[in-house]
């Protein structure tokens, strides 16, 4: 899909990938309409990438038809979404409370999926559209102490792997973007710092940048940094031998 001209939504956009996504999206000619919760980062990503931005939380009752009534308002139209808004906790799930599990569930997998609903109706009438789900390499493998973000992003990738191919051949195309771990905000939000030698984390511009090459080359799956797709497939082709490694290695 040709980005020239396109109008592109961006959840998530106050910070990380999100603002990295909008800067990359802007520099192929995309216009950009930028959601999130801060609202003097999203000043500072209006300036920088010439954006309408969206003061929207999406945890909230009612903020994803606001969201998509009022993106569509400013343009006219969306042809491309970026759900890439998302929260996390880390600890065991025994002392997660309902409450935060709810959250999660909410804004990590619930509202792409009503963002999605709200939006793809119009990308199907005009024949041309695209969506793209930002997951994570937890929502593949799982990650100790991070069970309900790892299931909500692995709801995120199981519905853009049906999605996709219910709208084959339709003219709107799925991408799903599984970063590895990046150097964000979200860990200190999420309640702990990443703190682990290895892998290190990388900056989310190359995250950015993916996710507009996968919508101009069509790609369904990406991995960001490369390498982590090799660790999804592990844990697919052989969950035993992972499990070995991962009791081995952390």
């Amino acid at each position: 899909m040709n980005l020239g001209g396109s109008i592109c939504l961006v959840t998530g956009a106050s910070g990380g990938i999100g603002r990295a996504t909008c800067l990359a999206l802007h520099g192929r000619g995309a216009r950009i309409v930028a959601a999130g919760r801060d609202e003097a980062a999203l000043r500072s990503i209006a300036g920088a990438a010439d954006a309408e931005c969206l003061v929207a939380d999406l945890s909230e009752p009612g903020s994803v038809d606001r969201l998509a009534q009022d993106a569509v308002s400013a343009f006219g139209r969306i042809d491309v979404l970026v759900n890439n808004a998302g929260i996390g906790w880390a600890g065991p799930f025994d002392q997660m409370g309902p409450e935060t599990a709810a959250a999660l569930i909410s804004v990590n997998l619930a509202a792409p999926v009503a963002l999605t609903r709200a939006l793809l109706p119009g990308m199907l009438e005009r024949g041309r559209g695209w969506i793209v789900n930002v997951a994570s390499i937890a929502g593949h493998v799982g990650v100790r102490d991070e069970a309900v973000y790892s299931a909500t992003k692995a709801g995120l990738i199981s519905f853009s792997e049906a999605l996709r191919w219910e709208l084959s051949g339709r003219g709107v195309g799925v991408t799903v973007v599984s970063p590895g771990v990046v150097r964000t905000a979200f860990f200190e939000r999420r309640g702990r710092p990443y703190d682990r030698s290895r892998p290190r984390p990388i900056p989310p511009e190359p995250v950015g940048e993916a996710i507009a090459v996968a919508i101009e080359r069509g790609r369904a799956e990406v991995f960001v940094p490369g390498w982590v797709g090799g660790v999804a497939r592990l844990r697919g082709g052989a969950p035993a031998t992972f499990r070995r490694l991962s009791r081995r290695f952390g």
